[in-house]
């Protein structure tokens, strides 16, 4: 679930450094899952079975038809691949060396290139875990969710609690080490759960990164729908706050660093993928749905895969829109962006209504002053949006 290219953790800006800057981060959109969550608005596709050759090779005839344009400007090597979805792991325990052939050696040959790739606890079987890691993943991202069987069976996850247990044992014993597991809070009113055995459930699995993610309620999805019409009833703010604060709380005391507004990690396991698109560095989306960033302009694919995949087989490319930012909203962006990190933003010449704002923001214990920066506390992150709009 975190990605650079869509919702929960998924954002569509990036560099505003005008110049030719190379493209150094690639995101690939899997969209194939074997059933819609009910609380899911991505771009995914439901099959069991998923067409993994004809996938494979619409993403790399639409990377080859990119590189022939010359715009944007690819890196000769990547500094961070992050495949997302869907379910990657649904593709078959060879579909990464696939990747990695249509992507190309030499992109993909970096020292220090982060390979991320999402998976579902049911379907990282330890064949697809041993493939992965000889293919050259290095860090998996596995969607647990839950680990209360109620909470899992209402979401629509396929995998029990010791299926997320066993998950990461398989990938250790694949020799990943580098493993990121998801955690939903703030359910609706009546989902079984006990948020403070759920924590501690996921700190005994001991991985290096947590990422922590709120439920919303979007329009379309089977829970919006539920909602609407008084079948279900998400958490009061109240809830949904001490529930953030008892997980941030609790990783943090645990020794991880609370790096971004949902994301944890042990010293030196932050996701470099997503710091990148954070600090607005450019990056390449292949796959429906995904989104790119480079020199000032962003573009995104069409969402629904069967027409994607057409349009690449017929046409090379599958771009529904681009758009270029215009200063102010480049502005507020950065510090949307800044404000979401625990680097926060430098304060020198954001002029006296910011710093007024900066000083309510302190004595309300939302955030942190220091000679020439700001940051949010974990309190602050709860209504980042709301802070940010009292800098527009």
């Amino acid at each position: 679930m975190q990605r650079c290219s869509n919702a929960v953790g998924g954002l569509s800006t990036g560099c505003y450094a005008r110049g030719e800057v190379n493209v150094a981060n690639l995101y690939i959109h899997a969209p194939f899952c074997a059933r819609r969550c009910c609380y899911c608005d991505f771009a995914v596709e439901v099959e069991r079975s998923p067409p993994t050759a004809r996938w494979l090779a619409a993403v790399g005839r639409e990377l080859d038809t990119i590189r022939a344009s010359g715009h944007p400007a690819l890196a000769a090597a990547y500094d961070t691949v992050y495949v997302g979805g869907g379910t990657p792991s649904l593709l078959g325990p060879h579909a990464m060396r696939g990747l990695r052939a249509a992507i190309g050696e030499s992109p993909m040959g970096g020292a220090d290139l982060e390979w991320t790739a999402e998976a579902n606890p049911e379907s990282l079987s330890a064949e697809t875990a041993s493939e992965w890691a000889a293919a050259g993943v290095n860090r998996i991202s596995l969607g647990v969710q839950s680990f209360e069987p109620d909470a899992l069976a209402w979401m629509g996850r396929l995998h029990s609690p010791e299926d997320a247990c066993a998950a990461v044992e398989r990938a250790r014993a694949a020799g990943v080490s580098n493993l990121s597991v998801d955690l939903i809070f703030g359910l609706p009113d009546g989902v079984r759960r006990r948020w403070s055995d759920e924590v501690g459930r996921v700190l005994e699995l001991d991985v290096p990164h947590i990422s922590l993610y709120g439920l919303t309620a979007e329009a379309g999805t089977p829970l919006g729908k539920w909602v609407k019409s008084g079948r279900a009833r998400m958490p009061t703010g109240s809830r949904y706050r001490e529930e953030y604060l008892l997980a941030a709380e609790a990783f943090v005391a645990a020794g991880y660093h609370h790096y971004e507004v949902s994301n944890f990690a042990r010293p030196d396991f932050e996701s470099r993928h997503n710091r990148a698109c954070w600090r607005g560095a450019p990056y390449l989306g292949l796959g429906n749905g995904a989104h790119s960033y480079h020199d000032g302009r962003r573009w995104w694919n069409v969402s629904d895969w069967a027409a994607y995949a057409a349009q690449v087989e017929e046409r090379s490319r599958a771009v529904a829109g681009e758009e270029v930012p215009n200063a102010a909203q480049r502005r507020l962006e950065r510090l949307w962006l800044g404000l979401r990190t625990a680097e926060g933003i430098a304060t020198d010449g954001l002029g006296p209504a910011a710093e007024a704002a900066f000083e309510r923001w302190t004595a309300a214990g939302w955030a942190e002053r220091s000679a020439s920066r700001v940051r949010l506390t974990a309190p602050g992150w709860l209504i980042l949006d709301e802070l940010v709009l009292e800098l527009a």
